[in-house]
């Protein structure tokens, strides 16, 4: 293996990782404070790890963009999808959240039809298709087993869509950090209103220190995930995105005493499978492209 592709291996590793931390700690702390104080912590200590990627020569005018409006798209999709889970992390086990979050690309697929006009072929629609089925045997709707909240990881998935084809076109000319920056400013400012609307509670040293992790965590696993995709091919690191499953399964049962299902194992492992199909295929027809 070339070491590149070892350096990106590692970094998908601690991205993994810092994610994983960050769920556990959301988990730990939601039942003490309510979800928008602790989005607000999520945004505010997000914002240290992004100012230390801010060139020296910039400082005072990072923030300067000519596309405004696609940076909200993102930064609001982003807001939604990340409020999203950390409800879905408070009332829903581990290991359900994070197996229907991976069914992100099942939606990317989806909007990219709808908004980027692409062509997929059978293929990717059989897995989106396969995915969304996946999805329906964790949340298990009709059944006495149906959790209302299962819908939040669903509008994750949504919101996390909206944000990666928002991404491909900011991409191509914005640097990662104000991407970031627009995204964490625009979290702090949203969950700042829940002030009025929510009893926030003052936080122990102890908690407060998970908090603070919760947004370094969440920031830094942020920027691993993109070092990996820079260093290595994508098509070897994103499975190791798929081990956060077997973490969240580990790490709920260990500290939360959750015990998944067999429906969720089962679901998790038709969505993993559609969306590797649906990111091979992608990889399939950007090579082609390339080949033309």
């Amino acid at each position: 293996m070339p070491s590149s592709s070892r350096t990106g291996s590692f970094y998908m590793l601690l991205s993994v990782i810092c994610f994983s931390m960050m769920d556990i700690l959301v988990k730990l702390t939601t039942s003490h404070y309510p979800i928008g104080e602790i989005a607000f912590f999520r945004g505010l200590f997000g914002l240290i790890p992004i100012f230390f990627l801010i060139p020296k020569n910039k400082i005072f005018t990072f923030y300067k963009t000519k596309k405004p409006t696609l940076h909200f798209i993102r930064a609001f999709a982003g807001t939604f999808a990340m409020i999203s889970t950390f409800i879905g992390v408070k009332y829903m086990k581990l290991s359900d959240v994070v197996s229907i979050a991976q069914a992100t690309p099942v939606f990317v697929t989806i909007f990219s039809i709808i908004f980027l006009k692409e062509v997929v072929g059978y293929r990717r629609w059989l897995s989106v298709i396969a995915g969304l089925i996946g999805v329906l045997f964790i949340t298990k709707p009709g059944s006495s087993l149906f959790n209302i909240y299962c819908i939040f990881p669903i509008f994750f998935c949504i919101g996390f869509s909206i944000v990666a084809v928002s991404i491909k076109r900011l991409s191509k000319t914005e640097p990662d950090y104000l991407i970031a920056f627009y995204f964490t400013a625009l979290l702090v400012i949203v969950s700042s209103i829940a002030f009025f609307f929510e009893e926030w509670t003052m936080p122990s040293i102890l908690d407060f220190f998970y908090l603070c992790m919760i947004g370094i965590c969440g920031s830094i696993a942020n920027l691993f995930m993109t070092t990996a995709y820079r260093r290595a091919d994508a098509s070897l690191i994103t499975p190791l995105k798929y081990l956060s499953v077997l973490s969240a399964i580990f790490f709920g049962y260990y500290i939360f005493s959750e015990i998944p299902s067999v429906s969720t194992i089962i679901g998790a492992i038709i969505i993993i499978v559609s969306s590797f199909i649906i990111f091979k295929r992608e990889q399939v027809k950007k090579i082609r492209s390339v080949s033309l």
